[in-house]
């Protein structure tokens, strides 16, 4: 039944990316895949678990309950959870960026782009989107940019070459904000970047997967796009004044700007935000109109409004979406993750590889259990290079295929765009900038390692006399650090050497974590009456030390070794 799980997805998978030539809907299919792997994960039972540690745990603290009710009310439910914030978050933001479209409030900014020259307009919505992303998200911005499109190319085929740029320039946007992309969120709050860091350590990098597709798709494109005609004398024009336009315009922006505000000062999920921004505006709207006729009143209500939206993608999200979540409750997608961790490279090539094949299954299976499964692997400080690259990866590598990130899904539903066009127009430029922008992290990243180490870490200089050598060992602390990756274990050791009169001494804490949780802890302390010995006789940069009864070896760039019988043991200063 494992096995035959990973084949129904490929199967249900093939099925969306051929559904024009099938002419099956992609929801429809995307809905059955969802309750087939969900039946399919029920009828295989216990024995279908890669790990049975959470079935264990559910029935510990639910005595008498057994693997469905686990399946159901712990897994099942949990996934729909996390799926519906989605769900209504996108059904918010739809409706107030329709509500808005509605108002006139989009044709005062298309009013303002006057160009009709296809590059020129390409840089301009893709650099808009870019930065729009990392201060909204990548999935609002689509939603807003896409509305744009509608009012500024008549084309439809034109349109899907921008709409294309607009899901590439959203997630190269989000990548390198910490509010830009739930899965740079994921890692920001659970304490893995910090917010200037990861914008210092990813711009570039995810601008470069931006300007090479640009400048890729400006040698292809040629000429002036078609504007869409308005009709003069419509309802729009009799009904709405300008004042109204304006207003709506900024009361949306501002409820889409609100939301990581919102999240930010009570930690709620954002899509309670979107909601609240909606309620504000459906407020404002029947207010404004509560004068008007019948006929105008109806037109501007959000009962007609929401009519607008486009409910077989957001089906689709929901379908895809609980799909992944029965493969990951299996147990399919941590497995993945834990094979990728037996890459024979040395360090950092091997994370390095890890990120950028993590990016590229991003645009097949959902990035958010990708990152989860990685987070819980891994347990390297905060602002590692490891962390940073996940977050660039993740975050742009969904815009290989169009749904491979929740703004591609968007758009396509949104536009209409066909997946096998996608393939064939698209996945080669946003492959391109992936890698482009993979390599130029990894440059980016020598560079600063080399300068922080060769010309900005401080020099030390050591002077090899007794009173040297004791002020250097007394004044600072030093680390015997080891750690086992694969088990997951890290041990650490910090040693303060101590001197008082003709006493010499050591201070040693110890710990190690498993798994990010400490599981030992130990303090010893020693101060004895002993002689303490310098002889640099053999080499002039080099002393052999008797501290505290400890044999030493001090070297005049300042390290330190314990000498044992199996070898010098190298000590940290930090």
């Amino acid at each position: 039944m494992f096995v035959f799980m990973i084949v129904l997805f490929v199967v249900g998978y093939t099925f969306i990316a051929l559904e024009h030539p099938l002419k099956i809907n992609k929801s429809a299919t995307a809905l059955l895949l969802a309750v087939f792997l969900w039946v399919c994960a029920a009828i295989g039972g216990e024995g279908v678990l890669v790990s049975t540690d959470s079935l264990r745990d559910y029935m510990m603290s639910n005595p008498g309950s057994g693997y469905l009710d686990w399946l159901v009310h712990s897994k099942l439910i949990h996934a729909l959870g996390e799926v519906s914030e989605i769900i209504f978050f996108l059904l918010g933001a739809m409706t107030i960026v329709e509500l808005i479209d509605t108002q006139g409030g989009f044709k005062i900014i298309t009013d303002k782009i006057q160009t009709t020259n296809k590059v020129k307009l390409l840089w301009v919505i893709s650099i808009l989107t870019f930065f729009m992303s990392a201060v909204l998200d990548n999935l609002t911005t689509s939603i807003v940019m896409v509305a744009l499109l509608r009012k500024l190319i008549c084309e439809q085929k034109d349109r899907w070459f921008y709409a294309s740029m607009v899901i590439i320039a959203a997630n190269a946007g989000g990548a390198w904000s910490p509010i830009g992309d739930v899965t740079t969120i994921m890692l920001w709050v659970a304490g893995k970047v910090s917010a200037l860091n990861i914008i210092e350590m990813t711009f570039i990098a995810s601008a470069m997967s931006l300007i090479i597709p640009l400048v890729v798709l400006s040698f292809m494109m040629k000429g002036n796009v078609k504007r869409p005609q308005i009709k003069q004398g419509t309802e729009v024009a009799a009904s709405c004044a300008p004042w109204q336009s304006v207003l709506f315009l900024c009361m949306g922006v501002g409820a889409l700007l609100f939301v990581p505000v919102f999240k930010t000062i009570t930690h709620l999920p954002p899509y309670l935000g979107m909601l609240g921004g909606l309620g504000v505006l459906w407020v404002t709207s029947e207010i404004v109109h509560r004068k008007d006729k019948h006929e105008v009143r109806s037109k501007y209500s959000i009962s007609t409004i929401i009519t607008k939206i486009d409910v077989p993608s957001i089906l689709f999200f929901l379908g895809i979406l609980i799909a992944v979540n029965a493969l990951a409750s299996v147990g399919h997608l941590g497995l993945l993750s834990a094979k990728l961790d037996t890459i024979n490279l040395a360090e950092p090539e091997k994370y390095y590889l890890i990120n950028v094949i993590i990016g590229i299954l991003s645009s097949i299976v959902d990035n958010v259990p990708l990152v989860a499964g990685a987070m819980g692997m891994y347990s390297f400080e905060m602002d590692h290079y490891f962390w940073e690259m996940l977050a660039y990866c993740a975050g742009t590598g969904g815009s290989i295929l169009i749904i491979g990130s929740a703004a591609g899904v968007a758009v396509m539903g949104m536009e209409k765009i066909d997946f096998i066009w996608y393939l064939k127009k698209i996945s080669w430029i946003a492959v391109i900038g992936y890698f482009a922008g993979a390599l130029t992290f990894i440059g980016e990243k020598t560079i600063r390692t080399y300068f922080a180490s060769e010309h900005h870490a401080p020099k030390v200089e050591v002077n090899l006399t007794k009173d040297g050598i004791k002020d250097y060992l007394t004044q600072n602390t030093f680390y015997i650090v080891q750690s086992d990756e694969e088990q997951n274990i890290f041990d650490s050791t910090s040693v303060q050497f101590t001197a008082f009169h003709q006493h010499q001494g050591l201070t040693l804490n110890s710990f190690q974590t498993r798994n990010d949780s400490l599981v030992l802890f130990s303090n010893e302390s020693n101060l004895v009456l002993t002689d303490y010995v310098v002889n640099n006789d053999v080499v002039d940069t080099i002393a052999e030390v008797m501290f505290g009864g400890q044999h030493l070896l001090v070297t005049q760039s300042g390290m330190v070794y314990f000498v044992s019988e199996a070898g010098p043991i190298p000590l940290e200063r930090r």
